[in-house]
């Protein structure tokens, strides 16, 4: 699953935020790197003048565009070693008030238009019998946060998806990382946050509360972007990548209590959980 010396990245979503930040590392490298966005124009600042760059018109949850920018890069390089796909957008709402179309743009968007980028990417990467696949997803996909319900959903839906993908592919010599940051100063809050607001008094002290003070900490994230882009890189770089990557200090607490909490409650209730089999299985 190691890349090779001169990697081919294909990366989404890199008009700003953590995309573009990672992209610029892996160009400084010298290495390929297709790099796209909603409107090529927004990325052609990280490509101008450079012979290893690729620019392309992506959004995810057009599968003409899929086909045509994978058809693009691999026509352009011959290969792809690394899918990064980063491309994607946070909602909050109350589990109650969520607006049913925000979730499903939210789906399209955060899910689907990932799954159908890997299927896209995934025959390349079978006839190399090489390849490696990094998910973006959250600290949400370990932890559902009030007012992020939905948003958490869609980061656990991907999750999921991702341990029986490796499982398939990993025989291949094709690795799957999830990268899952806590906040990171990526202006995130203000650029790529959609919101419906809570209009029920009895969610103000916890959904509500929550909401009103995401955009307020934009800016104070303790997370550096660029630090997180040299983070994958050297996962990625390993003989065998790591199935998760959790970025951040306050991510990384946050998802090993959860996980510690959530294995002493399954174990507690052993015997309970065993009792729903049949006496002689």
């Amino acid at each position: 699953m190691a890349i090779p010396t001169s990697p081919v990245w294909f990366i989404t979503g890199c008009s700003t935020g953590f995309g573009r930040d990672l992209a610029r590392l892996v160009l400084d490298r010298g290495w390929r790197a297709v790099v796209t966005a909603r409107g090529r124009d927004r990325v052609a600042d990280l490509v101008e003048g450079n012979a290893n760059a690729l620019a392309l018109d992506l959004d995810v949850t057009d599968a003409a565009q899929i086909a045509a920018a994978v058809a693009a890069a691999h026509d352009r390089f011959g290969q792809i070693d690394v899918l990064v796909n980063n491309a994607g957008y946070g909602y909050q709402a109350t589990s109650e008030e969520g607006d049913a179309a925000e979730i499903r743009a939210q789906f399209d968007t955060n899910v689907f238009g990932l799954f159908a980028l890997t299927r896209a990417v995934l025959p390349i990467m079978r006839a190399q019998r090489s390849g490696n696949i990094v998910n973006f997803t959250s600290l949400a996909g370990f932890v559902g946060l009030p007012g992020s319900g939905y948003y958490a959903a869609s980061k656990h839906a991907v999750e999921g998806w991702s341990d029986a993908l490796l499982a398939e592919v990993a025989p291949l010599g094709i690795g799957v990382t999830c990268v899952e940051p806590g906040p990171f100063r990526t202006d995130w809050a203000g650029r790529s946050l959609r919101q419906t607001p809570s209009t029920i008094d009895d969610y103000a002290a916890t959904a509500a509360a929550r909401m009103d003070g995401t955009k307020a900490y934009s800016g104070a994230q303790p997370g550096d972007p660029v630090r997180a882009g040299e983070a994958i890189i050297a996962a990625v770089e390993r003989a065998v990548p790591p199935r998760h990557l959790v970025l951040g200090k306050f991510a990384f607490e946050t998802v090993t209590s959860k996980l510690r909490e959530r294995l002493a409650a399954i174990e507690a209730d052993r015997a309970l959980s065993l009792s729903a089999d049949f006496p002689d299985a």
